[in-house]
């Protein structure tokens, strides 16, 4: 099973959505906490790096109801706008040999909304979302165990492929095989194999994922 984070994997969210979203994110904040410009944005970083999203922080720290606030900071009307229409990625997804799904702290409508727009939704069995983990985003274990239980997974016979080092870290710990998508060159132990784009994939072939 080939197992994809979405945001910054199968697609950049970096010029298009995630500018958009950290506007919402601080203006949830401003409304409901109380905060001013430079604290929404300060906390909204600090959140999503101590514990993976912002809203994981909220729900800590703040009893915050996760589902509100992820229906009220991933609001697009504009999603075919956004994302690059790639016939390469397409190209790779089909030479890639096995089941893939995809795997992604976001919220479901978001997810799906992505895929739809770049319109490689067919080449995935399912989508788990930060619903689907309940709300216990990555890096934490908890969602790779429900995702493995649910699709009875061999972790050894999957391979993770995401942006953040500390998503692998997580997924290395469980015995699944590493994809680093990353521009540089160098790469930690605990990732198998580093690659600066998804359209690589194809070449990796791990023998023992399907």
């Amino acid at each position: 099973m080939w197992i994809f984070d979405l945001d910054n994997t199968l697609h950049d969210a970096r010029p298009y959505f995630f500018p958009e979203m950290h506007v919402q994110m601080n203006r949830w904040l401003r409304t409901n906490l109380g905060l001013d410009d430079a604290g929404a944005a300060a906390l909204r970083a600090n959140y999503w790096r101590k514990y993976g999203t912002t809203m994981a922080g909220l729900v800590r720290h703040h009893g915050t109801d996760p589902r509100k606030f992820i229906l009220e900071t991933h609001r697009f009307d504009d999603y075919a706008q956004r994302v690059t229409h790639d016939n390469a990625l397409r190209h790779a997804l089909e030479r890639l040999p096995g089941k893939k799904l995809v795997f992604s702290n976001a919220p479901r409508h978001y997810v799906e909304a992505v895929l739809g727009a770049i319109g490689i939704r067919r080449f995935f069995s399912a989508v788990y979302s930060i619903e689907d983990t309940r709300f216990r985003p990555k890096p934490a274990l908890h969602g790779f165990h429900v995702l493995m239980r649910a699709h009875k997974l061999d972790p050894h016979r999957c391979a993770f492929i995401d942006d953040a080092l500390e998503n692998l870290h997580s997924a290395k710990r469980l015995g699944l095989e590493t994809v680093w998508i990353s521009p540089g060159l160098a790469r930690p132990r605990f990732v198998d194999a580093r690659i600066s784009s998804v359209l690589e994939l194809p070449r990796l072939a791990f023998r023992n994922v399907h």
